[in-house]
């Protein structure tokens, strides 16, 4: 099986070209053409030489992943998909063909956001969300994850990243933390972290931990090891409510969340936001808001709230406007920055929790 050359960092590179006997100057000079001029075959890198190209192109793969198929919402919204073969460790499919993933190119204004899958499915097992529903079917690879960055047709037009699609980035850890940093460096896309939000339902504790070590959370790791935007979901302030639709409660207290987030400065350039989707009658009463301002006391920080998307099949149901309305402004009187996110690409399952990898409408 061949390496793939999308992904590698630029100590990767240097170190591939030793082992290939290429001058050191060719690492940097690859990571030029695989980031910034975003090629997709080995004949484009044209300051390497003939001899170059022919080892690479016997050796080493591209990895890069073309989308198949795309929607578009009647709001500008267009969702992709991309198909992928994934890690099937602990997934519930038995091989790692035939998984497909989404990612959604968000317009507003002059931004162009685009909220990228980690996952192929998701173990989380929320119940609100049609990702969470349909199971885990592996993880993605960093030549994956950046692929949806460099191939849809509005690759060139992005300003901003959200790691909001398909998976839950922090179980998926390392490729995510890879892929940061390839977005981030100089020699990468050169991106400011501030372009970049990562969402999460917050895992504290680390996921594989030998015996008698101490090992980071992956909270923790992501914290440390990148400077992007978090945003948490968070949905219910009660740990009973909050576990009967949100299963990981269980593992990972909402609580012990916040203690590790608590011992973050979020006063500069860097935020934390928590997001809380608003389901009728389960969480949008004073009760919940006066249990929110609480947990969030003296935590700089803001709470964006997200009507609930219908997925079909769910006893969940969206809470009216004049709810929604009458929270934000129990939120704001306490002093805490809240709003509504509004919500797009809902008529192609684009929006918040809709993504499915079952995208069927235009063909390339």
């Amino acid at each position: 099986m061949k390496t793939k050359l999308l992904g590698l960092n630029l100590d990767e590179l240097r170190a591939l070209c030793t082992k290939e006997g290429f001058p050191a100057y060719s690492a940097t000079q690859i990571a030029d053409w695989l980031y910034k001029k975003r090629v997709t075959s080995f004949d484009q890198m044209t300051n390497l030489s003939k001899k170059i190209r022919q080892v690479l192109s016997e050796k080493y793969e591209m990895g890069s992943v073309p989308y198949l198929k795309y929607a578009l919402s009647k709001d500008g919204t267009k969702k992709y998909l991309f198909e992928v073969k994934t890690s099937a460790e602990n997934a519930s499919c038995e091989s790692s063909a035939g998984s497909f993933v989404e990612a959604v190119m968000i317009p507003d204004k002059d931004r162009k956001t685009l909220c990228v899958s980690s996952q192929a499915g998701c173990r989380m097992n929320c119940c609100f969300c049609m990702t969470g529903r349909m199971g885990f079917h592996g993880q993605m690879d960093a030549a994956q994850i950046i692929s949806q960055f460099l191939y849809i047709d509005e690759a060139e037009e992005i300003t901003n990243a959200v790691f909001m699609g398909m998976g839950e980035p922090l179980d998926n850890i390392d490729n995510v933390i890879r892929t940061l940093n390839i977005l981030t460096s100089e020699w990468g896309f050169g991106w400011s972290p501030k372009r970049i939000t990562l969402s999460s339902i917050g895992i504290n504790k680390a996921l594989r931990q030998k015996a008698g070590t101490t090992q980071k959370s992956p909270l923790e790791r992501f914290l440390d090891e990148s400077h992007a935007h978090l945003a948490i979901s968070l949905h219910n302030p009660f740990h009973a409510e909050r576990l009967s639709f949100m299963p990981s409660e269980a593992a990972f207290p909402i609580e012990q969340t916040l203690q590790i987030i608590r011992r973050y400065d979020f006063t500069g350039q860097r935020r934390v936001s928590f997001e809380y989707i608003m389901f009728s009658g389960l969480n949008d009463t004073k009760k919940h808001a006066e249990a929110l301002i609480a947990m969030l006391k003296n935590l700089e920080c803001r709470v964006n709230l997200i009507r609930f998307h219908d997925i079909g099949d769910t006893k969940y149901k969206p809470s009216s406007l004049q709810t929604i309305e009458g929270f934000l402004a129990i939120l704001g009187a306490a002093g805490i920055t809240a709003t509504l996110r509004a919500s797009r690409g809902q008529d192609i399952e684009a929006a918040c929790g809709m993504l499915s990898g079952k995208l069927s409408l235009k063909k390339v």
